[in-house]
This record gives structure tokens, C-alpha cells and sequence, in this order.
């Protein structure tokens, strides 16, 4: 079975699409036999594709269930360092 999501997030800044970017690219790293995820920022904008060839198409559900949070926990992060500092 193969799967292919291409997950597209836009800032409001080139800083915010470079700190999540930078956060979730660790990902692009270190995958099971099967699947790749590569992460990357152009412009505002983070773009991410994940690949998946193999049996259990949870793998890939998971993955992107796990990207998504980590999006999440960076974007956290960046509006509380900007509440904090601004």
C-alpha cells in the first residue's frame, strides 16, 4: 500500500515558518523502513510530504497525527515567547 500527504502551513512571517520548520525537521531525520518525511520552508509558508510504501497504513496515520502535534506545541511555543517579549 503506498500513501502521500503534502501538508501545507502559511505564517504570518518568514520567522514563524523557519522556527516551526526548524522544529518538526528533526522528523525528516530518522523514519521507519517505508516512510519519509521531509520538511521545509519557503517564504511564509511550511511544506511538508510524507511518504509511506508498506502494510500497516497506520504508520502513516500516525506520522501525520504526530507532525500536526508537533505544529501545534511549536506554535505554542512561538506565541508565548512573542506574548512574553513583545
Amino acid at each position: 500500500m503506498e500513501a502521500e500527504a503534502e501538508i501545507t502551513l502559511i505564517y504570518d512571517s518568514i520567522e514563524e515558518a523557519s522556527a516551526v520548520s526548524n522544529s518538526v525537521s528533526p522528523d525528516n531525520l530518522t523514519c521507519p523502513r517505508g516512510l519519509t518525511v521531509n520538511t521545509r520552508f519557503v517564504d511564509k509558508k511550511v511544506i511538508t510530504v510524507i511518504k509511506y510504501c508498506g502494510e500497516n497504513i497506520a504508520t502513516f496515520l500516525s506520522t501525520v497525527d504526530d507532525l500536526l502535534s508537533y505544529v501545534a506545541i511549536a506554535e505554542k511555543t512561538i506565541m508565548i515567547m512573542r506574548d512574553k517579549y513583545i
